[in-house]
């Protein structure tokens, strides 16, 4: 099976998946966004080819965090979605601290995925603060976006807001993370290719979640839904 195909049945899986959480709950997506993103920083180390690209494989579990910020905002407002950025933000932290815990526990002589777990785990610090740095920013700017849009357009044309503030964010976040991460590291013609390579994969996440935003209106959570009309008993 080629790899566009995995990578397109693998989008649908995930992005059904937030619709799903979106149903059960808000708390369900503030869950949800804690475990995208800790995923998104263990796939980033799968490297391989998709369109004749380099890619990496946290592209889309990170792009799905944008879907979750846009669900949160529609629906309960801009605290909501960033109170969203915030939990993701912390857990990445805490997945980052206890993984190096893990790693400093010696193995025993019997273990067999220790060597595997440092391929997993071991990050340069560099990369680490570009990751935090692009994630806040970018986040930050969706929700500022999505609103701004929001009002300016009268609440209409939400596949504007949608697609508007998710891929200026989407920009920023790599522009931010590869000049941090990169900029010194490789000459500044690859760092710009990284940057377009790595953007252009986001927004087919980005382009696609769009229908998933419009169905979130089909299934709404129970705390959404108009409330039973109760008559008074006389």
């Amino acid at each position: 099976m080629p790899n566009e195909l995995i990578y397109f049945l693998m989008i649908i899986v995930v992005l059904s998946m937030t619709l799903f959480m979106f149903r059960m709950g808000k708390t369900w997506l503030y869950a949800y966004i804690a475990v995208c993103i800790v995923l998104a920083n263990i796939f980033v180390t799968k490297q391989f080819t998709l369109f004749g690209l380099s890619a990496t494989g946290g592209n889309i579990t990170y792009g799905a965090i944008f879907l979750v910020t846009d669900m949160l905002c529609e629906h309960y407002g801009k605290e909501a979605g960033r109170k969203a950025v915030l939990i993701g933000f912390f857990a990445a932290v805490f997945y980052l601290i206890t993984s190096q815990f893990i790693l400093l526990i010696k193995p025993s002589e019997y273990d067999t995925v220790h060597e595997g777990m440092k391929a997993i785990f071991s990050f340069a610090p560099r990369i680490v603060l570009a990751s935090m740095i692009a994630y806040l920013v970018s986040q930050f700017h969706d929700i500022w976006a999505y609103h701004t849009i929001r009002k300016i357009t009268n609440n209409r044309m939400l596949w504007l807001r949608n697609n508007a503030s998710t891929w200026t964010s989407q920009l920023i976040d790599s522009i931010i993370f590869s000049l941090i991460a990169f900029v010194g590291v490789f000459p500044m013609k690859i760092v710009l290719q990284i940057v377009l390579s790595t953007y252009l994969l986001k927004i087919i996440v980005a382009a696609i979640d769009t229908p998933f935003l419009y169905l979130s209106y089909r299934f709404l959570p129970d705390d959404l839904l108009p409330k039973p009309e109760v008559r008074e008993i006389k």
